[in-house]
C-alpha cells in the first residue's frame, strides 16, 4: 500500500511527538514532519493535520502535571497551550514556505449534518488558498458530554466529513500487533487489516502514554469509523523523523482497507438521514445537468413543499411528480421560495447577502 493514489490525506499526531517524556519540545522533528508534508503538497495532495500536545504544551509552560487536572482546569490550560502548538507549527512550518491555519471542533460540528456541512466547505476553501488546516478539538469549551474524548476519533470524524481517502495516525508504536509488543517479544506487526471484526476479534491491546489520552483501542474505534466512510487508515511509528517517508518506503506499519468505495458511504449517509424535510419540484432542464453529475441551481426549481433549514435533507422531484434524488440543502427553504427561477449571479441581490450558488451541491445528493 502507498500513498500515491491518495488526493486528501489527513494526519493525526499524537501528544507524544510534539513533547518527549522529558517535557521537552520536539522541534527538529516538527521540521522533519514539515518537510514530508511539503513533498506531499509537491504532489498535489491535500494535507489536513489533526494535532495533539494543546494540553500537554499549556503543562509544560504553566509547570503542572497532567495527572492531576481536573476538566475545567484542564480546559483553561488548553487555552494556553492551544497558542504554544500554533505557534510551534507556524514557525516550523513558515521555514518550508507552507501556509497553516487552525480549525477548533467540537462533537457536534462533525456529528449534527448542517455544521458538518459548514466545516467541509471551510476544509475546501482552505484548501484551494493553499493552506493546511490544523485541527484540534475545542478542549477550553469542551465539556466530558460533549467530547471526542481523543483525538483519534475526531480526525477519523474529520475524514469522514472531508471524504478523505487515507488517515494516517502517528504514535509511539510501530501499528497492530499480535500482541502487546511491550509484553511480549514474539509480537508481530500486522501489516494488512482487510477485514476489521474477523482479522483483530483475538487481540486484545490496551496501551497508555503519559502524554497522550488515547491508546490502541480508540485506534481502533478509528478505523471502524473510517472503514465506513470508504476511507484507508494507517498506525504508523512517527518517533522517527520523515516519518512519512518512512510510511512510503518501508511501509513497517498496519494499514486498514476500507470494502466500501467513498461514493458508497456518501450515499449511506446521505440516504441514511432520517425523515426529509422537505421537497423540490426541478424541471427538465435542471434534472438533464443533475443527470450530468452538475449541482442544483435554484433557476432550474420549480416550486418548494414543506419547511425546512439550510443543511436539511430535502427530496428532488421532477415535473411528473417522481422523486429523482435526495440531498441537503444549502438554503432554507424560505430562502428558497425567494430565489427559485433566479439566476445565481442575482441571489445575493434577492437575499441581501452573500451566499452559495448551488442550492443542493453535486457532492451533497444522491439519485434515487
Amino acid at each position: 500500500m502507498h500513498l500515491k493514489n491518495s488526493k486528501i490525506i489527513i494526519i493525526k499526531i499524537g501528544s507524544s511527538l510534539i513533547v518527549d517524556k522529558r517535557k521537552k519540545v520536539r522541534k527538529k522533528w516538527l521540521l522533519s514532519f514539515a518537510k514530508d508534508i511539503k513533498k506531499l503538497k509537491s504532489k498535489n495532495k491535500k494535507i489536513i493535520i489533526v494535532s495533539s500536545g494543546a494540553i500537554a504544551l499549556g503543562c509544560k509552560k504553566m509547570n503542572y502535571k497532567r495527572s492531576n487536572l481536573k476538566l475545567d482546569k484542564s480546559q483553561a490550560i488548553a487555552s494556553v497551550g492551544q497558542m504554544e502548538l500554533i505557534n510551534l507549527f507556524s514557525q516550523t512550518f513558515l521555514k518550508e514556505k507552507l501556509n497553516i491555519s487552525q480549525i477548533l471542533l467540537t462533537l457536534d460540528d462533525t456529528e449534527e449534518r448542517r455544521r458538518s456541512i459548514n466545516a467541509k466547505r471551510t476544509f475546501e476553501n482552505l484548501f484551494q488558498l493553499d493552506y493546511i488546516p490544523i485541527v484540534n478539538e475545542n478542549d477550553t469549551i469542551a465539556t466530558s458530554e460533549i467530547k471526542y474524548g481523543d483525538n483519534d476519533r475526531l480526525a477519523s470524524r474529520v475524514a469522514q466529513i472531508t471524504n478523505a481517502d487515507t488517515l494516517i495516525l502517528l504514535s509511539d508504536v510501530d501499528g497492530l500487533f499480535t500482541k502487546n509488543p511491550k509484553i511480549h517479544k514474539n509480537a508481530k506487526l500486522i501489516k494488512k487489516v482487510n477485514n476489521l471484526n474477523k482479522d483483530i476479534q483475538n487481540i486484545n491491546i490496551k496501551g497508555m502514554t503519559e502524554l497522550g489520552s488515547g491508546g490502541m483501542n480508540t485506534k481502533i474505534e478509528a478505523a471502524k469509523i473510517c472503514n465506513l466512510a470508504g476511507c484507508n487508515m494507517v498506525i504508523a511509528n512517527g518517533l522517527y523523523f520523515n516519518p512519512i517517508n518512512l510510511i512510503e518506503k518501508k511501509n513497517n506499519c498496519t494499514w486498514f482497507i476500507s470494502k466500501v468505495s467513498k461514493l458508497q458511504a456518501r450515499k449511506k449517509w446521505i440516504i441514511s438521514s432520517i425523515s426529509p424535510k422537505g421537497e423540490l419540484i426541478i424541471d427538465n432542464g435542471a434534472k438533464k445537468a443533475l443527470t450530468n453529475g452538475k449541482s442544483l441551481l435554484a433557476a432550474g426549481i420549480k416550486k418548494v413543499s414543506g419547511k425546512f433549514k439550510k443543511g436539511d435533507h430535502i427530496k428532488i422531484i421532477d415535473i411528473k411528480r417522481r422523486e429523482f434524488a435526495r440531498g441537503l440543502s444549502s438554503f432554507s427553504s424560505d430562502e428558497i421560495n425567494k430565489i427559485m427561477g433566479c439566476h445565481s449571479n442575482q441571489i445575493e441581490k434577492i437575499l441581501g447577502y452573500i451566499s452559495k450558488s448551488e442550492v443542493v451541491h453535486k457532492d451533497d445528493m444522491v439519485e434515487i
